[in-house]
């Protein structure tokens, strides 16, 4: 089933033509097309339920952590579709993370390649509450610009790079409250570490990408290891621009200084907070919480990559 959304920022008609041709001469495939916000999980589930050899995401982030969810309704098993990804939207972090092209046609090459060589990986997936996801969930300052920006979105704007940095600095500058720190992280066998503006918990790295350049908080994360958390204790300038300097560095130790907090291979994280205050995962805005818990579940799905 090749599940594709049209909506997606690159994803065109004709792209989609275009995988179809590449794929039909190599698969007997069903083109599903997603019609609203959760369709791509309906559409997974139904693959599931009707025992589908594999699952191919033609989307965003959001398309994708959609069909992730929909293929493990049952939580993970060796009998589920495996995923391939063709990424066609802003910032395709996920399949940046596995080593794709950012781009849908070159991708499709490489999955194509994949299937002939039956290649797949075994990944590992967060699972924040009662969803999973793929590379990373927010909690404060990151979640209030995803909530702006999808509401731009919604009104019409183009996700471009420079619409996320303009809504982080009218975000950081003008909305988000940088005097009362309200959250705690927890970690089971490690003290509380509270007064934290930020939260982000990541199941591999980067954490997101501002064009071509990765953003990094934790670069010791992978899709085999535990989850990562990185926690702002400061949203003074001076530190956060002395972090965000670090993040974009291409050396693999954990952000330290600048009032960051990293940890690092945690099985379980939680998080609480004193107010309700924004909360995202894989870039989309999920409401306001006052605790999450985040969970690492190993090997949770079955890659072609």
């Amino acid at each position: 089933m090749l599940i594709a959304n049209p909506k997606a920022t690159s994803a065109s008609r004709r792209a989609r033509d275009l995988f179809v041709r590449a794929f039909s001469g190599e698969l007997n495939l069903e083109i599903a097309t997603t019609g609203h916000r959760g369709h791509a999980t309906q559409l997974a589930r139904k693959a599931l339920d009707e025992q589908y050899d594999l699952v191919i995401a033609l989307g965003g982030d959001g398309t994708i952590n959609e069909a992730v969810n929909g293929l493990l309704t049952h939580g993970p098993s060796p009998d589920l579709p495996a995923l391939a990804v063709l990424p066609s939207g802003s910032a395709n972090v996920f399949a940046r993370a596995l080593g794709l092209p950012n781009d849908p046609h070159r991708s499709a090459k490489h999955i194509l390649t994949a299937l002939r060589t039956d290649s797949h990986r075994n990944v590992g997936l967060g699972l924040a509450d009662d969803r999973y996801f793929t590379f990373s969930g927010g909690v404060g300052l990151d979640a209030e610009v995803v909530r702006v920006v999808e509401a731009l979105r919604l009104s019409g704007a183009r996700a471009y790079p420079t619409l996320y940095l303009r809504t982080l600095l009218r975000q950081f500058f003008a909305v988000t409250d940088r005097r009362r720190p309200a959250l705690t992280v927890e970690c089971p066998g490690l003290p509380p570490v509270s007064d934290l503006f930020l939260a982000v918990v990541s199941n591999t790295a980067p954490w997101t990408y501002l064009g071509p350049f990765p953003i990094n908080p934790s670069p010791l994360s992978g899709f085999d290891s535990g989850l990562a958390v990185f926690g702002a204790r400061s949203l003074d300038v001076r530190p956060v621009l002395h972090v965000i300097g670090q993040m974009m560095l291409p050396h693999t130790t954990p952000r330290r200084g600048g009032g960051g907090v990293s940890l690092h291979d945690a099985t379980e994280v939680t998080i609480r907070s004193s107010r309700p205050i924004a909360f995202q995962l894989d870039g989309d805005y999920l409401g306001e919480r006052e605790e999450v818990v985040f969970r690492s579940v190993p090997n949770a799905l079955r890659i072609v990559v």
